[in-house]
């Protein structure tokens, strides 16, 4: 388990910051602006006043700017605590090239963790492969952001090849370390070269530890669509190569695509049955999509918490 060291050790590239800031604020004008209006991204100092509020919190000086009502908020009013979970594994590498899986994650972690600040809500981040890496608790201050967005920019500036995935194990790892009622947020493609049988017993096994121990959970299932749901290849030889143990496998995409097609399906139902019989919200992340429908999901499971 990765050990949690002064911030102030590390220096901190901004590139991430900015991109993240550019994403939450038109994310932001967006929701404003969409038939979604009325649901909106409540900051800690103001909510919109609801009727049955008590009067003595409202921000006179702001209805006198906005002529609208809003109460004041409290710090113990959000008081979230969010653990971002992302596999850094070397199937998250895929597809080859600048923007991977894992790039999506980090850039979606790094929006959300400007979204969680902005709420005064608190954020820590855990990395695994097949052991739990760098695991930090929550905090919500500009300083530990910006200790988190050099890790994950660290993530993305050194690939790991061969590097296997063991959810499970960290999860349990996860599940012990967090504080009591957190939102567990996880980022991972849910690929493994463990057999099926075993590895789905002992996924779900911890995802039962997250729920035992009160942590609400949403899994981002991190994917190209296109080549890993659709599997959309050209009608000729490939080899295929499994990013994780190195094997290769040579074939003809039509050949074996209905096969793929149905197996992939098959654990896709499961995945999803498993996860709504434990209340696990299990969402797509198709990584050519973008990150409104990340940020959606995530506001509408903080509104449920509240």
């Amino acid at each position: 388990m990765g050990l949690y060291t002064d911030p102030f050790e590390y220096q901190f590239n901004s590139n991430l910051e900015l991109l993240a800031k550019q994403v939450v604020e038109g994310f932001i004008t967006g929701l404003h602006k969409s038939p979604f209006h009325g649901f909106s991204v409540e900051f800690a100092e103001h909510r919109a006043y609801n009727s049955g509020d008590n009067v003595k919190n409202i921000d006179w000086k702001l209805f006198a700017r906005t002529d609208k009502l809003y109460t004041k908020r409290y710090e113990e009013e959000t008081n979230l605590r969010c653990q971002f979970v992302i596999d850094t594994s070397s199937s998250m590498y895929f597809p080859e090239g600048a923007y991977h899986k894992l790039t999506f994650s980090v850039q979606a972690v790094a929006a959300l963790i400007e979204l969680l600040k902005k709420q005064r809500d608190a954020f820590g981040l855990s990395l695994f492969t097949d052991q739990l890496g760098l695991n930090t608790p929550a905090r919500s201050t500009t300083v530990h952001q910006k200790y988190l967005l050099t890790h994950l920019e660290e993530v993305l500036r050194a690939p790991q090849m061969n590097v296997t995935t063991k959810l499970d194990v960290s999860l349990h790892q996860v599940a012990e370390s967090v504080h009591k009622r957190s939102m567990v947020v996880i980022f991972s493609d849910l690929l493994t070269t463990a057999p099926a049988d075993q590895d789905q017993e002992a996924l779900f096994s911890a995802l039962q530890h997250l729920k035992f121990n009160k942590h609400e959970v949403i899994i981002f299932n991190v994917n190209d669509k296109a080549k890993e749901a659709d599997f959309n290849f050209e009608n000729r030889p490939y080899q295929f190569v499994d990013m994780e143990t190195g094997e290769l496998l040579k074939a003809n995409a039509a050949t074996v695509k209905d096969a793929y097609l149905k197996s992939y399906g098959d654990y896709r139902k499961m995945l999803e049955l498993k996860c709504a019989q434990y209340k696990i919200d299990l969402i797509d992340a198709d990584i050519a999509a973008g990150f409104s429908g990340i940020l959606s999901a995530y506001l509408i499971k903080r509104q449920k918490m509240n």
